[in-house]
């Protein structure tokens, strides 16, 4: 068990758990998990870490779209956000790149989850190792994830 199914278990939230043969070649983990899911891919949503030098966040979007920074720093209250490098994002959550879970993390970083979410009884994001995802509501994730909540951060990929 990952660190956050064990934290989804203690806290009691409901979700499920889906599995797939992860492609070692495949870079693209949020897409790779919507396709051999079968799952629509809007529904999936990948962990992004960000930083303004000082501290360092979490960012919710789907694998449909992309983080826009700008909007990002405005609700974190930031005055600019960069990418967290690979080596930070796995040193602060404790899951490998392609594997990190918004749930269960070495450290409680404010986390928000783009709202686009909310059109979903049930989203999937990674439960903390490639080739593995956890099916939950929104609301539930926000329950499980520290200092939460849902703003306007994604954009659709052009």
């Amino acid at each position: 068990m990952t660190p956050a199914i064990n934290l989804l278990r203690k806290q009691g939230l409901s979700f499920s758990l889906r599995e797939y043969e992860h492609d070692k070649q495949c870079t693209h983990f949020g897409e790779e998990a919507a396709e051999k899911l079968n799952l629509d891919p809007a529904s999936v949503f990948k962990t992004l870490l960000v930083s303004d030098d000082k501290q360092f966040f979490v960012a919710i979007v789907p694998v449909t779209g992309t983080l826009n920074l700008k909007r990002a720093a405005s609700v974190f209250e930031v005055k600019k956000l960069r990418m967290a490098e690979p080596k930070e994002a796995e040193r602060l959550t404790g899951y490998l790149i392609g594997g990190i879970s918004p749930i269960g993390q070495k450290k409680d970083l404010t986390t928000c989850i783009d709202q686009t979410a909310l059109n979903f009884s049930t989203i999937y994001v990674s439960g903390g190792q490639r080739g593995l995802d956890i099916g939950i509501s929104p609301d539930d994730l926000s329950k499980a994830c520290h200092r939460s909540l849902f703003a306007n951060i994604g954009e659709r990929k052009t």
